[in-house]
């Protein structure tokens, strides 16, 4: 028996996203084996909240080629080790993007009580949430990345270690960008959601929004 565990898709605001993505972050501050230390390593956040994390091969199915997905019966994220985009400098950020599709996009008290009764023998089913290697402009995927960015770089670890950088010049991004264990294009996407940074199309002119930028 196939039981839906995803709510509808709804709007969810970047402000909402965020305290959502800061929340996690504070929950894990009283644990001692999960305070948060950065780079973040998003495996610990991940185990944090139950879930475990395996790189395996998965096939494609009749839409494509899938990224990764979340089973959620199983409280088991699956990422495509044969995707080489997804590893290196992309591994946090993928498992953060996961984690995103988890905390937004699944029902998890639903998914807590079908795992009770499946446990007492009814053979409950769920449909993974399917994550494919497309990019992440619409819908969920925008919202399941918008989150990643905010769980590896909230807003208040970035002011600590933006001291004495300049965002203009693109070596004190890069240094940046490596203690925080995110790419380079992650990061400047982030600085611009926030209002830091303005970069133009197509220019590797960096310019300062100084109006917006938390002291």
């Amino acid at each position: 028996m196939f039981l839906d565990i995803f709510p509808p898709f709804r709007f969810i605001s970047k402000v909402e996203i965020e305290a959502i993505a800061l929340e996690i972050l504070v929950k894990m501050h009283p644990k001692p084996n999960y305070i948060p230390k950065y780079p973040l390593d998003a495996s610990r956040v991940a185990e944090f909240l139950g879930l475990d994390i395996v790189w395996d091969v998965i096939a494609d199915d009749e839409q494509g080629q899938i990224a990764a997905r979340i089973l959620p019966l199983e409280y088991l994220i699956e990422i495509n080790e044969n995707i080489s985009q997804l590893q290196g400098g992309f591994a946090e950020s993928t498992i953060a993007h996961e984690i995103g599709h988890w905390v937004l996009h699944i029902d998890v008290e639903q998914v807590a009580r079908y795992k009770r009764l499946q446990n007492k023998g009814i053979n409950i089913q769920a449909k993974p949430l399917v994550c494919r290697s497309a990019n992440h402009s619409a819908g969920i995927e925008w919202q399941a990345q918008y989150f990643a960015g905010c769980l590896l770089m909230p807003q208040y670890i970035l002011v600590q270690l933006k001291q004495g950088k300049d965002l203009t010049r693109w070596s004190h991004l890069y240094s940046l960008a490596d203690e925080l264990g995110v790419t380079i294009s992650n990061l400047i996407h982030r600085l611009q959601d926030l209002g830091w940074i303005y970069l133009a199309p197509n220019s590797r002119q960096i310019h300062l929004v100084t109006s917006n930028i938390s002291s």
